[in-house]
């Protein structure tokens, strides 16, 4: 009569193993199983919801390039930077400490104080004073004061083409 032996018990558990996977846990199994598929809905639904979110960037900025060409190019093109030859005709000065605290003594943009014989530029609607290399690399990019965010352009009206 053949010898056969008896079904060896699992490290882990003092239950012997009867299938064909040694010390193989079905219920543990079910467990793993369960947590990869919350795993993978979890995955699912963090990409819908990005995708989402880009779909709806992309068809605003899609409708509001169709309704509004017009005026949504011109409203982009109105704090656009000046001409350098716009930028020149800025009044400059040298700046003279007054010795008075109601007059700023530094620059809004670089915040470093003011010293006698800096040349500075005023800019003409808000008289307010910047040193002459921040203020045009700033105008470069920008039509408005950093400070007030008024504009320096007189012609920044919106005009829409006759058609």
């Amino acid at each position: 009569m053949p010898r056969t032996t008896p079904p060896s018990p699992c490290p882990t558990s003092t239950t012997p193993c009867h299938h064909e996977y040694p010390c193989h846990d079905p219920e543990a199994a079910k467990d793993l199983n369960i947590m990869i598929i919350v795993a993978a809905i979890i995955c699912a639904f963090l990409c819908a919801l990005g995708l989402n979110s880009m779909l709806q960037c992309v068809v605003q900025c899609a409708n509001r390039a169709l309704t509004e060409p017009v005026e949504w190019m011109a409203s982009r093109r109105l704090n656009s930077g000046l001409k350098k030859k716009e930028m020149v005709a800025l009044p400059t000065s040298t700046f003279v400490d007054s010795g008075s605290p109601s007059s700023a003594p530094g620059c809004a943009i670089c915040l470093v104080d003011f010293s006698e014989g800096d040349k500075i530029r005023v800019l003409p609607k808000c008289n307010h004073r910047f040193h002459i290399a921040c203020i045009d690399k700033w105008l470069l990019s920008h039509s408005s004061c950093p400070t007030c965010r008024n504009r320096l352009k007189s012609n920044d009206y919106i005009t829409c083409p006759s058609l």
